[in-house]
């Protein structure tokens, strides 16, 4: 978690005002200090909204990898990829909306940012169906 808040959003404050965003409660730099410090426990949906935020999952990855240590789940579940483009394409448009009524440069990188967030669900997910359409093909499970 401390390289995910160093890497990604640089400070306390700003990870802190990035789960507010996203789960809607507050939390303050100093909760998270302690968390970090491995005085308390971090609560799932927070760790869920940073990796969401960072577009890096990398607390999810090793769970992954812990509860199926002999499956290759680097590139994750095309149904969990599949709900990843909806709940971000879906920001975007929301984002796009908002910025063309308000026409403010603030809703405008906000816009940015979420259609950036959709294009990076959007080419994981390519990735993913690209790899399964190769491993069906090397296999002799081709379609043609």
């Amino acid at each position: 978690m401390a390289a995910l808040i160093d890497g990604t959003f640089g400070s306390l404050d700003a990870a802190a005002e990035t789960i507010y965003a996203r789960t809607g409660r507050p939390v303050s730099k100093g909760t998270l200090s302690k968390r970090l410090a491995g005085h308390c426990g971090w609560p799932a949906d927070e760790i869920w909204a940073l990796e969401d935020a960072a577009g890096r999952h990398p607390v999810s990855r090793m769970r992954t990898r812990q509860l199926k240590p002999n499956e290759v789940t680097a590139g994750g579940c095309i149904m969990a990829q599949a709900g990843k483009i909806f709940k971000e394409t879906g920001e975007a448009v929301d984002a796009i909306f908002a910025a063309q009524q308000s026409a403010s440069a603030e809703d405008w990188a906000k816009a940015s940012k979420e259609i950036q967030e959709a294009e990076e669900v959007l080419a994981r997910s390519r990735a993913y169906a690209e790899s399964m359409m190769a491993a069906a093909v090397s296999s002799g499970h081709s379609s043609s």
